[in-house]
């Protein structure tokens, strides 16, 4: 199947299959003698995997570690539980530094009396930064 059709088959945008083989997260597809990809079902099951991993938030990093124990049939489930342990560890921070500018956000809304007046300590505060 061509690029497009690998793209909808796994749920990886074309641009996306793109980037992955130039920076090396999956091998570049081979060619047509008219010079078009061609990918595999083994190749969408890679792709899938990664939409998957992204879809759970891990980095490029990580999957490329995931890949290669997935890859491995000799590796330790422990390995990868604990790549996924840490990435929970990682959105536990950013639900905690997006509920912090939630928090800070609804307090400056607040604040602001959303009327007529030019005066707005939500752009006070953006301009000064929290006092």
């Amino acid at each position: 199947m061509n690029i497009g059709e690998a793209a909808r088959a796994s749920g990886v945008s074309a641009k996306m299959i793109r980037y992955y083989e130039s920076i090396g997260l999956v091998p570049a597809a081979p060619r047509t003698g008219a010079g078009y990809r061609v990918y595999s079902a083994s190749e969408i099951q890679v792709l899938r995997f990664i939409r998957r991993a992204r879809d759970l938030g891990f980095p490029v990093e990580r999957i490329e570690t995931l890949l290669a124990l997935w890859r491995d049939r000799s590796r330790h489930s422990s390995d990868v539980k604990r790549l996924a342990r840490d990435q929970i560890d990682a959105l536990e921070s950013k639900i905690a530094a997006m509920q912090a500018m939630k928090e800070a956000l609804e307090h400056l809304a607040q604040a602001c009396c959303g009327d007529d007046r030019p005066d707005c300590p939500i752009l006070s505060d953006l301009v000064q930064g929290p006092v």
